[in-house]
């Protein structure tokens, strides 16, 4: 079943000097479908970060058509978005977005809070999670005060803490070393393939990426082509698979 539908994306951007527009998404389409693990990869410039941003709803002022779960974001109203992203989206950032006022049990339990679920709920659930993702001797700590994989995980914790139906990730490694990376992207791989968490992840990282199971490679503001894991395919020959395509297509680099 689909759970995202981009149909003929445009978004420009002002560019220096009178009627001069910069086009970031030329036209873009494509679909994402319930449980899919999606990865977004493309050179600098090409549009991948802004496209997340129209997908996740930070962005409103473009033209064409995004659906999500059959809701049309485009036609909501402001309010009508903010209750969709809280209730049916998580978000995982490149800088993890957590509160330093708040320990990691604090920050992982407030949409909940938010939201103003029953206290014994609130606990069961943040409880259940932590001891997921290996939370349980910092969740008394702050942000600062731990490793960068490990507020990441945090991070991650929140973001599906409300149950979402589809996760946005932008660069979910891009600050971390290889070893915090490789279990921050386990712990993604984990949700998609046991919980069946829908996740859409821009990355320019290829080991990030060679943990989906689809990259959807975009240039010019557009689907430029796509690579899927086969079946029984091992995440090191995807890997080889992607840094092909890359050579082709002119690398990765940070976006907008």
């Amino acid at each position: 079943m689909v759970i995202l539908t981009v149909q003929n994306l445009v978004k420009q951007y002002k560019g220096k000097g009178k009627n001069n527009l910069f086009p970031a998404l030329n036209g873009l389409n494509f679909h994402v479908d319930s449980g899919e693990f999606v990865a977004v990869m493309g050179p600098s410039g090409s549009g991948k970060t802004t496209l997340l941003h129209i997908l996740s709803g930070i962005d409103t002022e473009y033209s064409g058509s995004v659906q999500l779960a059959g809701s049309s974001l485009s036609s909501m109203k402001k309010d009508q978005l903010a209750l969709l992203r809280r209730q049916r989206m998580g978000f995982v950032f490149q800088d993890y977005n957590l509160l330093d006022s708040l320990t990691l049990r604090d920050n992982i339990m407030l949409p909940l809070v938010l939201e103003e679920q029953e206290p014994e709920e609130i606990e069961a659930r943040t409880a259940e999670l932590l001891s997921r993702f290996g939370l349980e001797e910092a969740q008394d700590k702050y942000p600062y005060t731990v490793s960068g994989g490990q507020q990441q995980r945090a991070a991650i914790a929140r973001a599906i803490i409300n149950g979402p139906e589809i996760v946005f990730a932008d660069e979910p490694t891009g600050n971390l070393d290889s070893k915090s990376a490789e279990t921050v992207m386990r712990t993604l791989s984990g949700l998609n393939k046991n919980q069946q968490v829908t996740i859409v992840m821009v990355t320019h990282d290829p080991f990030a990426a060679s943990c989906s199971r689809r990259v959807v490679f975009i240039k010019d503001g557009t689907v430029n082509h796509e690579l899927s894991r086969e079946k029984g395919a091992s995440r090191k020959a995807f890997l080889g698979t992607i840094l092909d395509s890359l050579a082709l297509t002119g690398g990765v680099e940070d976006d907008f």
